[in-house]
C-alpha cells in the first residue's frame, strides 16, 4: 500500500482512565493503519482496549475520568487530537461515522427512530427542509432491507427486536456517506441468523458507498469472512498485525496461535477438551514489567519477564510484539 492508500493512520495512542485505585493506562501504545476501501479488524478478548480504541478515534471518551494521554489519529494526513470540538462536531457522524456495541443504549428511548434519524440530517445538513429529512430517513431504512419504512420512524426503539434496531443504527450511521465506519461488536446479542443478515448489509454497504470499515470484534469467524486486515490486541497493547489471510494461514505471535487454535474444528475428534490458553489477563493497574502476555506465554523467557517487546516489523504490512516471533 502507498501512502495515498492510507485513510487513517494511528500512531502510539495511550489513553488513561482515573479509578478509585488510581490512574490506569487503558490503551498503550497502539498503531495501525486502515487503508481505503478496505475493512480493517481488530479482535481481541473483552477488555483489551478494542472499544476504547474506537471511542479514542471518535474523540467520544468519557470525561473528565479519561483522557488521551499521547499519540495521533490521522485522518487524510490531519491529527483529529489537535481539532477543537467545533471542527470535530463536523467530522463525526459525516466523515467517520460509528455503529456502537448496544443500539438499546445508543438510541434514545424517549424519542421516534424517525426524530431521531432527521437529528442526523439536521446536524450536519442545518438547510436541509423537514419534508426532505423525512424521504431520506425513509430511503434509509428501506436501504438497510427494513419492510414499511413509514410505520417503524413513528416507532421507539423498545418497540423494536435487536435486528431491527442495529439495522436503524446502521441507516443513522450511513446517513451522510460516511468514508469510515466503525462497526463495534455489530452483532452482539443477535441470534445466528440475523448475525449473518447484519455482516452481509455492511459488506454490501461498504461495496456500494466505497467506504473502509473497522470491524471490531472477539469472533475470530467474522474477522476472517469480512477482513482484509487484522490487528490483535492484548492488554490494551498491539500484539499482532497482518493481513487477514496470512495472519490465519502463519500467526506469529503466541497469543494470536492461542486465540486460533482452541476455535473449535469439526477435524477433531468427538469429546476431546479444547484448547485454551492457560491463566488470565492481567489488572490494568498491575500490568507486568516487560511482556503483557508473559505470565499466560509457552515461549516465556527472562527477557519477557523485564524487557516490553516493540511491534517491530515482520514482512510487508505484517508487525508483531514479541521477542521470539
Amino acid at each position: 500500500m502507498t501512502q495515498d492508500d492510507v485513510q487513517l493512520a494511528v500512531k502510539h495512542l495511550a489513553v488513561a482512565f482515573d479509578t478509585d485505585q488510581g490512574q490506569v493506562t487503558a490503551v498503550d501504545d497502539v498503531s495501525f493503519t486502515l487503508n481505503s476501501g478496505r475493512t480493517l479488524g481488530i479482535a481481541g478478548e473483552s477488555g483489551c482496549g478494542k472499544s476504547v480504541t474506537a471511542l479514542s478515534l471518535m474523540r467520544l471518551l468519557p470525561k473528565p475520568v479519561s483522557r488521551i494521554m499521547g499519540g495521533q489519529i490521522l485522518y487524510r494526513g490531519e491529527d483529529l487530537l489537535l481539532l477543537p470540538p467545533e471542527q470535530i462536531h463536523r467530522i463525526r457522524g459525516k466523515r467517520i461515522s460509528m455503529i456502537f456495541q448496544e443500539p438499546m443504549t445508543a438510541l434514545n428511548p424517549v424519542h421516534s427512530v424517525g426524530r431521531q434519524m432527521s437529528e442526523v440530517f439536521e446536524l450536519h445538513f442545518k438547510r436541509m427542509p423537514a419534508n426532505e429529512r423525512t424521504d431520506k430517513s425513509l430511503s434509509l431504512i428501506e436501504r438497510v432491507g427494513i419492510a414499511d419504512p413509514a410505520q417503524v420512524l413513528k416507532k421507539y426503539p423498545h418497540q423494536l427486536s435487536g435486528g431491527l434496531r442495529q439495522r436503524i443504527m446502521i441507516a443513522m450511521a450511513l446517513a451522510c456517506a460516511p468514508d469510515i465506519l466503525i462497526a463495534d461488536e455489530p452483532t452482539t446479542a443477535l441470534d445466528v441468523t440475523v448475525q449473518a443478515q447484519i455482516m452481509a448489509l455492511i459488506r454490501e454497504l461498504r461495496k456500494n458507498q466505497q467506504m473502509s470499515v473497522i470491524l471490531i470484534t472477539h469472533d475470530l469467524g467474522l474477522i476472517a469472512e469480512n477482513c482484509e486486515d487484522v490487528v490483535v490486541m492484548y492488554a490494551g497493547r498491539v500484539a499482532e498485525t497482518a493481513p487477514a489471510g496470512l495472519l490465519f494461514k502463519a500467526p506469529l505471535h503466541p497469543y494470536t496461535q492461542g486465540l486460533l487454535s482452541s476455535i473449535p474444528s469439526r477435524a477433531k475428534s468427538a469429546k476431546t477438551l479444547l484448547p485454551t490458553i492457560p491463566g488470565t489477563v492481567p489488572c490494568l493497574g498491575k500490568m507486568p514489567e516487560g511482556c503483557r502476555f508473559a505470565g499466560r506465554c509457552p515461549m516465556v523467557a527472562p527477557i519477557c519477564q523485564t524487557q516490553v517487546p516493540d511491534l517491530r516489523k515482520k514482512g510487508q504490512d505484517r508487525y508483531v510484539a514479541c521477542h521470539f516471533a
